[in-house]
């Protein structure tokens, strides 16, 4: 009885057989290579995302310290921000943002690249970084006292105070590790008044990339003296 049964099955043989068999072959090869392109895709987009959120997490400014001129005991027309990138690439402080607010206003600064006018200055070796005329013997704010109140002038200029590869420069003035230099801002002139005593003002000086560095700090209740440290 079994013997018989084993004698009634067939292989499967034949051109269709092989037809089939090809056909399998090449399915498999398609869906193997739709497998392959897609996991090289994928496998570049996480490579990019990693590399973009590493830069955005390594990279962008720390703000240092903030200092303020103080013209009498109850009115500060200036403030200087010394800021230093992370660790991570460098940044370009011409496409770098400061924004202020305070209860009346809210500004946003680019940076004053008019070299004509002296808006970057090295600050080796002076006295006072208030003082102004490109001086360094007297100081080497950039800007004239009156700077900020015309159209056009809500910007910062900038102090070098480290850059040992002179990459701080020109019109695109880039830090990397271990430049430090001073945001400076006639805040009087461009809010229109002086600051007076007990303001809080709060902002950021955001990079193109990367970590914002953070400005908060409330004015004392005098002004005892014409340089004040704000935070």
């Amino acid at each position: 009885m079994l013997k018989s049964f084993m004698n009634n099955k067939k292989g499967a043989v034949g051109i269709g057989t092989l037809i089939i068999f090809i056909a399998l072959v090449l399915v498999a090869a398609v869906a193997a290579s739709v497998i392959i392109n897609t996991a090289g895709k994928l496998q570049h987009k996480a490579a990019v995302v990693g590399q973009e959120s590493t830069q955005q997490v390594a990279s962008g400014l720390q703000v240092m310290k903030v200092s303020g001129h103080a013209v009498d005991k109850y009115n500060m027309d200036k403030i200087a921000i010394m800021v230093s990138p992370n660790i991570g690439d460098e940044i370009d402080l011409s496409t770098t943002v400061v924004t202020f607010s305070t209860k009346e206003n809210k500004i946003s600064l680019l940076y004053e690249n008019d070299s004509s006018n002296a808006r970057l200055e090295n600050a080796t070796g002076t006295n006072n970084i208030f003082e102004k005329n490109g001086n360094y013997d007297e100081g080497a704010w950039p800007f004239d006292d009156a700077y900020g109140s015309g159209n056009g002038e809500k910007k910062f200029g900038i102090i070098v105070l480290q850059d040992m590869d002179k990459s701080v420069s020109g019109d695109h003035p880039t830090v990397n590790y271990g430049d430090k230099v001073l945001l400076a801002i006639n805040i009087g002139e461009i809010v229109g008044d002086d600051i007076g005593n007990r303001i809080r003002i709060q902002g950021e000086v955001i990079p193109e990339f990367g970590a914002s560095g953070i400005i908060d700090f409330t004015t004392p209740p005098v002004y005892n003296n014409n340089v004040i440290a704000l935070q």
